[in-house]
């Protein structure tokens, strides 16, 4: 699925080279954003975190 996505998206970019300006302010206005970004790389991170158990009595 992940490539599939990525063909589209450099279909998208040879048919509009445009497209690259749009895509990477895009990207940068995203990155320039402190909270998306802990956000993302919380996401990215947390399935190779360890799970917390209960609490033993």
């Amino acid at each position: 699925m992940r490539w599939i996505l990525l063909g589209a998206l450099l279909g998208l970019l040879l048919l509009w080279p445009s497209l690259l300006t749009v895509l990477a302010a895009a990207v940068a206005w995203v990155i320039s954003k402190p909270v998306i970004v802990a956000f993302a790389l919380g996401l990215a991170a947390r399935p190779h975190l360890p799970r917390m158990r209960r609490w033993a009595r």
